[in-house]
């Protein structure tokens, strides 16, 4: 067999592009799929069957969710994308930077670390129901006053914990609210303005 009678092999380049080429493939179908099912939900479509779903009952922002999910599903996946309830953040996904935090029975959770089956009946309140833009939350008003967020992205996170801790024991001194928020982070470093937004609740109050 001569050379030229030999399968050519694909130089590095090649097969970087090609393997590429599938990932991004792959990537993108699971995306769309993701935006399609959230879509789905939020226009009150019906979405198909999972294998081995089990039926729950969700009370989120006092409106009764049925639905089916798979078991090993989050409270914050089945927020964000079963249910098309977004303003709740995906951040670490490991229960270490409090943007999930949602209020479940009045208390706060992080909805990453938690399955939605285990809330099955239970009261749920994501930042989309503690106020609206007409009717904010006085800690919603707080934060804004104060400019206590920069991107934005833990500001969800942020003002449920905040919310929450009005119900909690907490000194008065801004230590203690630090020392109450510290599973939250702000990688903009907004904590000054967090903890004087607070603070000006607490007063109030």
């Amino acid at each position: 067999m001569t050379n030229d009678d030999q399968p050519s092999r694909p130089n590095r380049r090649q097969f970087l592009l090609t393997g590429g080429s599938a990932v991004a493939a792959s990537v993108m179908a699971a995306t769309v799929g993701d935006e399609a099912h959230a879509a789905q939900a939020a226009a009150g479509e019906a979405v198909p069957a999972v294998e081995g779903a089990v039926p729950i009952t969700l009370r989120i922002n006092s409106t009764d969710h049925s639905i089916r999910i798979d078991p090993r599903t989050t409270l914050l996946d089945c927020l964000r994308e079963t249910l098309a309830l977004t303003g709740t953040k995906k951040g670490c996904d490991h229960g270490q930077c409090g943007a999930c935090t949602v209020h479940v029975n009045g208390r706060r959770v992080l909805s990453c670390l938690n399955l939605a089956v285990m809330h099955d009946g239970h009261e749920i309140t994501t930042i989309e129901g503690l106020g609206t833009p007409e009717a904010m939350h006085p800690m919603q008003t707080a934060f804004y006053t104060h400019d206590a967020y920069q991107c934005g992205y833990c500001t969800s996170g942020q003002i449920m914990s905040a919310a929450a801790l009005l119900k909690e024991p907490c000194g008065p001194d801004d230590t203690a609210v630090k020392e109450l928020m510290s599973g939250n982070i702000c990688r903009c470093g907004a904590y000054a303005n967090i903890v004087a937004a607070i603070q000006q609740v607490r007063k109030s109050a």
